[in-house]
């Protein structure tokens, strides 16, 4: 492909250089404003790199407000029970880097924070992210360096929070069938669906 863009100049040339209000709102702590977004959200997602260089983009999610604001340059993510992959954790032992972008049901703009991550396992720490009297294995305290919102287009232009643009989960076939499709089959698919449900009915936290 002759037409890849492969240095700043050439990327630049295509779009121009960022408003002065763009660059500016970039701060480097966690103001009154960014804290209430956070203590809004159910929601986010997180970034790592892992020592191969790969990406990787994990969602993590609980009642509005679990992620803990303990100061304004540290958060506290409780990791709560997955499947034990680990790729944001493992992620984390070769590489520190973290970006979260933060969602709030409802709104459209979103919160962006990067920074330094490590793996705690400290009980007094987690304490305070106990839900139902259980405590998570660990949590991810990130050391915050970048903060500022992301404006409304993407959201708006996906109406990701209009309710005639929801879909379906039937549209879909059940996350067992999916993965039996991919890696062509070897497991009971009802199975395999019927352990899904009971881990999300039971296995939350």
């Amino acid at each position: 492909m002759s037409d890849m863009v492969a240095s700043e100049d050439e990327l630049r040339s295509l779009y121009g250089t960022p408003s002065k209000l763009a660059v500016a709102k970039q701060i480097d702590r966690l103001d009154v404003h960014a804290r209430r977004f956070i203590e809004l959200s159910p929601f986010l997602v997180i970034s790592s790199q892992g020592a191969d260089g790969l990406g990787d983009v994990s969602p993590k999610g609980d009642a509005p407000g679990f992620v803990q604001v303990l100061d304004d340059r540290t958060l506290l993510i409780p990791d709560r029970p997955g499947n034990n992959r680990l790729d944001t954790l493992s992620n984390l032992t070769a590489n520190d880097g973290v970006g979260l972008l933060f969602m709030v049901p409802g709104v459209c703009e979103t919160l962006r924070v990067n920074g330094r991550a490590r793996i705690v396992a400290d009980g007094e720490l987690l304490a305070p992210t106990a839900v139902r009297g259980r405590l998570p294995t660990a949590g991810i305290l990130v050391a915050v360096e970048e903060v500022y919102l992301h404006c409304a287009k993407a959201l708006v232009r996906s109406k990701l929070w209009e309710d005639d643009h929801r879909v379906d989960r039937r549209t879909l076939p059940s996350l067992a069938q999916i993965i039996s499709d991919q890696v062509g089959g070897g497991f009971d698919v009802a199975e395999a669906d019927a352990r899904v449900e009971d881990s999300l009915k039971n296995r939350l936290y």
